[in-house]
């Protein structure tokens, strides 16, 4: 996850007050379009049912979605998050959202830029497991002890779960001046969870001890703005249990699940301005291609983002600009009013649709990618590179999903997109989706061909292992003591935490 995003206030989309056209995209037995009143909407439940999803209509339903909607605060520069209460009596903290990770990870002890954390010897609830876990990201980590308590969403499902928490007791460069959230909400797969895959993630405990749907949906509703500026916090929505209609337009188009651990998709062929940078389309999957919300920027490996650089600069009025600016060390600063948009391209990604001898294509204008950074005392507006090389693999972060409604359907293996409702500048739709296109003209599978994360720590552990039976055997023959050094648990996971952070 790569913290730092962008926000702006949750727009209501283009719908009448008091009616709503209805469409469930959820596979099951029930495929309805029809005018319903709101006041009778939001009474309206969702419960699994085994084989789809039926409706009831009871008021004190577990799933509520119009009632979720804006739950989320936040923004670019500091990160999306959502009000939960921990333990009992419960403690209000704010949780950044993160689907590129799996643990639930809180602030438990003091730290000079938080104003507030769970105090666990004030929860009745809470049991500590006398298990140690360390995380470490690309900036920042932290280390603490794992337990157990009991969570409720003010915003969210109805009722109150117990969930693996990891109480944080200490952290470096995790938590930043200015940030207003205390904890970590890692929405991924067990695969991801740390020490290992035995804790079970918070929307898994979720689904199983509240019986919603397998299934969340999110808006972050940036637009590609700073939030470096003190305004009003922009939000967004985390809807839990299936997807709110009144937060997209049109349809949703379907891309596999590759992996289960990171939200991992294929990517068949990236366009600058319609113009394919005919690549293998390999190196767009190298090593991984995951959508994430904890990360910043629209990420991609380095041979590819060097060609959209290129076709940026061969298709912009810009030929001669700042190598910084693309680098993310620099900014483009115009004067206040005259916005740079016009002269940059539209950016398109093609992703492999369920039907997999097809794709759709999903594409944001300069809005999202030429991001504005905000400073009222200044007599220019300054933008940065929404866009940044990576060494592990692309990733579909803030740049690209806030064009987006996103539908995380784990229950049938695949992660949905729409054009988001608050997507939207003036009368400028800031984000596109057409399709579906054939994919005959690429290869069957993407995919980089390099072995998944998992399995490298398990080589890596084993190579390990073998040099230090090596060298106890040398130290034992040369009558040395050994000693163990280093803390077990610990991990290094470069997809996240961003490394472009807005302070």
């Amino acid at each position: 996850m790569e913290v730092s995003r962008a926000g702006e206030k949750l727009q209501s989309g283009s719908f009448p007050r008091h009616f709503l056209r209805v469409t469930m995209i959820h596979p099951g037995k029930f495929n309805l379009s029809a005018h319903v009143n709101v006041s009778q909407l939001h009474r309206v439940a969702l419960k699994s049912d085994g084989s789809g999803l039926s409706f009831a209509s009871d008021p004190a339903g577990i799933v509520n979605f119009l009632d979720m909607v804006g739950n989320l605060q936040g923004d670019s520069g500091r990160g999306y998050y959502i009000e939960m209460s921990v333990g009992t009596p419960g403690q209000k903290l704010n949780i950044l959202l993160d689907t590129g990770s799996s643990n639930f990870a809180i602030a438990a002890a003091p730290h000079p830029d938080i104003t507030r954390y769970f105090d666990t010897d004030l929860s009745s609830s809470f049991q500590a497991l006398d298990r140690f876990v360390a995380v470490r990201y690309t900036q920042g980590n932290w280390e603490g002890e794992l337990g157990i308590d009991s969570v409720s969403i003010p915003k969210g499902p109805n009722g109150t779960i117990t969930v693996n928490i990891a109480a944080i007791l200490s952290s470096n460069g995790f938590f930043l001046s200015g940030i207003k959230w205390q904890g970590i909400l890692g929405m991924a797969y067990p695969a991801l969870a740390r020490p290992d895959s035995s804790v079970e993630p918070f929307f898994d405990s979720v689904v199983k001890q509240l019986g919603i749907p397998d299934v969340f949906s999110l808006q972050m509703c940036g637009a590609g703005l700073s939030g470096s500026s003190a305004a009003d916090p922009p939000g967004g929505s985390l809807i839990m249990g299936g997807a709110e209609p009144t937060l997209y337009r049109g349809s949703v188009w379907y891309t596999p699940i590759v992996e289960e651990w990171y939200y991992q998709v294929e990517v068949l062929k990236l366009e600058v301005d319609d113009q394919n940078l005919n690549l293998d389309c390999k190196e767009y999957n190298m090593d991984k291609a995951i959508v994430d919300s904890g990360t910043t920027m629209l990420r991609l490996p380095a041979k590819v983002f060097n060609a959209v650089v290129e076709a940026i600069t061969r298709s912009s009025l810009i030929q001669e600009f700042s190598s910084g600016f693309w680098e993310g060390t620099k900014l483009a600063c115009w004067m206040k009013g005259e916005t740079p948009w016009r002269v940059f391209p539209k950016l398109s990604i093609y992703l492999r649709a369920t039907n997999t001898s097809q794709s759709f294509r999903i594409t944001i204008l300069p809005q999202l990618y030429i991001q504005l950074i905000t400073d009222e005392n200044s007599a220019l507006d300054c933008f940065r590179f929404g866009v940044s090389s990576s060494a592990n693999g692309l990733v579909i972060g803030a740049t690209v999903m806030e064009g987006f409604y996103v539908v995380f359907d784990r229950a049938h293996k695949r992660l949905g997109f729409a054009l988001s409702s608050c997507a939207v500048s003036g009368d400028v739709a800031l984000s596109e989706i057409a399709g579906p296109f054939s994919a005959a003209d690429v290869a069957t599978d993407c995919s980089s061909g390099v072995p998944k994360q998992p399995l490298l720590w398990l080589i890596s552990y084993a190579l390990m292992a073998v040099c230090a039976v090596i060298l106890i055997v040398l130290l034992l023959l040369l009558l040395l003591p050994c000693r163990r050094r280093g803390r077990l648990g610990e991990i290094t996971d470069e997809s996240s935490l961003v490394r472009h952070r807005i302070k």
